[in-house]
């Protein structure tokens, strides 16, 4: 019997009653859903009939974006919002996730067991996420996992490091499909984090939705610059009457041609400035930008010209401070996916080398394999210890900048290393796309490169 077809109310195993559910059990009660519907049994890994129209893989597009939804206002604007609490620190440097903490990586781990590492191969090659992928994403709650439970979240503490689980997790079933489910609770997130009194009551209940129209939206920091510097964007926000105008080039944003609410980094007076963008917004639009990995993510550059946003489109402060804390936060993120898809390899080339023969004998009886194989483990305990220990003084509320630099330092280098030690180990193997490996090798090597995209 599946873990999911386990999660029941009310048994010693199952769900929290609402009088003593921690943050995360009211996530694993919406998760019960997972079990009531036929999404694992009938996963069918179709070829998108679009991939015509979406033809990123050869000559790329250009689109209008989608503007289907208007966010109709509401709340009161220039009053702060909602925040979640932080978590209670115990002084005790213990990483060991909690009940609630486990039971929901276990649930978002057969998930991408079962559904999305199913569906990457051919996602990558299509440059989009199945259908089926994306409704099973909203199906376990992803979009609201960073929410306080005021907005229609499931936490009454700061989640950074149920976030840093959850990534993990779905990127050892790929990390193009994670990102892609993943990029809409993202923006959810830092209107959470952020967002006064209007913007949440604006455009939060649309994420919280149960009737599967929840937005698709997407974090847009990156540029397309040589040497870009995340805090100094070349994009560029004037004041005009009582609003802005936004001009420039963002890149690496994932499912931009169906992303109805975009969060764009922008240099104002000098300070890089967060600002919400509706799709509908005249002077957007949408350009394929395919990447060497991530592909599944559906990645496009969205291109600003002129664009005009009212003053109460600014999200945070606008002293810089707010802009870093989300590439913080989207650093670990990234660190986050880098581990999970660094567990993928390593537990796909430990069993290859052990029944894989040469000369009579298993490759993992040489010396040069065992110890390449026993230097991706260590190096991924590392990357993982850093990047769990900058997640909970995230959750905590305290300064992680240096411990998220030294994270992602260590799964910038560490992470690109594991994926090319899985391809050599394979050999001829690691180098064509009957095995999975070559495609984890290109995505390790977007953890340098990513800036924005997803956040925790």
């Amino acid at each position: 019997m599946s873990l999911i077809s386990n999660l029941k109310p009310g048994g010693k195993h199952g769900v929290p009653s609402s009088e003593s559910r921690d943050p995360i059990g009211y996530l694993v009660a919406g998760l019960n859903r997972l079990a009531q519907t036929d999404l694992l049994d009938k996963v069918r890994l179709r070829k998108p009939a679009e991939q015509a129209v979406f033809s990123v893989t050869r000559t790329g597009f250009k689109t209008m974006t989608n503007a289907s939804r208007t966010f109709a206002k509401a709340g009161k604007g220039g009053q702060p919002g909602a925040r979640p609490t932080h978590a209670a620190a115990s002084g005790v440097f213990d990483l060991t996730p909690g009940e609630d903490e486990q039971m929901l990586v276990d649930v978002v781990s057969e998930f991408a067991d079962e559904v999305v590492r199913p569906a990457a191969a051919e996602a990558d090659k299509a440059c989009a996420a199945p259908d089926d992928v994306l409704k099973g994403s909203l199906e376990i709650g992803l979009p609201i996992l960073g929410l306080p439970e005021a907005l229609g979240g499931v936490s009454e503490e700061r989640s950074a490091m149920a976030g840093t689980l959850v990534a993990e997790a779905l990127a050892k079933g790929d990390m193009g499909l994670a990102v892609a489910t993943l990029a809409p609770g993202s923006v959810a997130t830092a209107i959470g984090l952020w967002g006064t009194d209007a913007q949440q009551k604006t455009y939060l209940p649309a994420f919280s939705a149960e009737d599967g129209t929840v937005p698709a939206a997407a974090l847009a920091l990156n540029e397309p610059t040589v040497l870009f510097d995340v805090l100094n964007p070349s994009t560029t926000a004037t004041r005009s009457g009582d609003g802005y105008v936004l001009n420039g080039t963002k890149s690496l944003v994932a499912r931009g041609d169906s992303a109805e609410l975009f969060v764009v980094g922008a240099r104002l007076d000098g300070k890089p400035v967060l600002f919400l963008v509706e799709s509908s917004t005249e002077g957007l639009a949408v350009e394929g930008d395919p990447a060497m990995g991530v592909r599944a993510a559906s990645m496009t550059k969205l291109v600003l010209e002129d664009v005009k946003v009212p003053a109460d489109a600014v999200l945070g402060e606008t002293d810089g401070s707010t802009y870093t804390e989300c590439v913080r936060l989207s650093r670990l993120a990234w660190c986050a996916l880098a581990v999970g898809t660094g567990q993928a390899v390593l537990d796909y080339v430990t069993p290859y080398v052990k029944g894989r023969e040469a000369f009579g004998e298993p490759i993992a009886n040489r010396q040069s394999v065992a110890f390449m194989v026993a230097n991706i483990a260590i190096e991924l305990q590392g990357m993982r210890l850093l990047t769990y220990r900058a997640a909970s003084r995230a959750a905590a509320g305290k300064d992680f900048s240096r411990e998220v630099a030294l994270a992602r330092k260590a799964c910038t280098d560490k992470g690109m290393q594991i994926g090319l030690d899985g391809v050599q180990l394979l050999g001829g193997h690691g180098f064509v796309k009957e095995h999975p490996v070559e495609r984890w090798y290109r995505d390790l090597r977007a953890i340098g490169i990513m800036e924005g995209t997803v956040l925790v």
